[in-house]
């Protein structure tokens, strides 16, 4: 077990802002007390006033994360039961989604995936929804925390239970599973600057910035992402970027805003 001072460093390189949890919910200080714990982070009584903090709240409703002080933006959270990610995956089966097409999720074909960036789970519910069973990777702590509570939330419901089973999540670095495990379909979404349209995108990726801080390991993930994959791996880029350094992808299935570049697999067929 190490020290106090090896774990307050290991805590600040986790939490470039300053990290709290809140327990909004009389009934769940028990949980709050474990989150807080498990996290690392100090458990406070109120949503400070002040700007520059970061705020995991465990409502009455789901656990969410927030900047604090005047005209921070709202709270983020893992939502499959309502809301776009919910309705997204009602209709899968008959989307023409760039996702779809870049997993091979298409036709009837259901490909086992390791979504090696968990995020708030979108693209995995997507793929979930059409019959893929997905291992969800996330290496932030509070970002798994985050869809651990909107997962549990989607097995207690149901009419997303069955989905949901389909997800395994797993809180690790994806470069440490991926050399553990293989899947038909890698995919990859490195963290990319917030779409300047879409308001909703800016507020969450301003959150996800101040929570996880900036994304270092694509180069290496990429690499491990290949060996990895049986058939292919999709990686997510803002349509405009450049592929991420290695080697030339085959192929790119373009969007509106953002495009998926696609690489053959490098592991052998189970």
């Amino acid at each position: 077990m190490g020290s106090p001072s090896e774990k307050r460093r290991s805590t600040d390189a986790l939490y470039p802002h300053r990290a709290m949890i809140v327990c909004a919910a009389g009934g769940r200080r028990t949980e709050a007390d474990a989150l807080a714990q498990g996290l690392g982070v100090p458990l406070v009584g109120e949503l400070p006033d002040e700007p520059g903090s970061l705020a995991l709240v465990l409502t009455d409703e789901r656990l969410q994360v927030q900047l604090t002080g005047p005209g921070a933006p709202g709270p983020v959270y893992a939502e499959f039961v309502t809301g776009a990610t919910a309705r997204r995956g009602r209709e899968a089966a008959r989307a023409d989604e760039g996702l779809l097409r870049a997993a091979g999720a298409r036709h009837g074909q259901t490909p086992d995936v390791i979504d090696a960036t968990g995020g708030l789970g979108r693209d995995a519910w997507l793929l979930a929804a059409l019959g893929c069973r997905v291992t969800l990777v996330e290496r932030h702590p509070a970002v798994a925390a985050l869809l651990a509570d909107g997962l549990k939330r989607a097995r207690d419901d149901e009419t997303a239970a069955e989905i949901a089973a389909r997800i395994e999540l797993i809180e690790a670095e994806a470069v440490a599973v991926l050399g553990e495990r293989t899947a038909d379909t890698v995919i990859v979404d490195p963290m990319h600057p917030p779409r300047r349209k879409s308001a909703a995108v800016r507020k969450e990726m301003q959150v996800f910035r101040a929570l996880v801080g900036a994304d270092g390991d694509s180069d290496r993930l990429l690499p491990a992402a290949i060996a990895a994959a049986r058939r292919r791996v999709a990686v997510k880029r803002p349509r405009g970027a450049r592929p991420l350094p290695g080697p030339a992808p085959s192929g790119s299935i373009d969007g509106r805003s953002t495009r998926f570049d696609i690489y053959a697999g490098g592991a052998r067929e189970a």
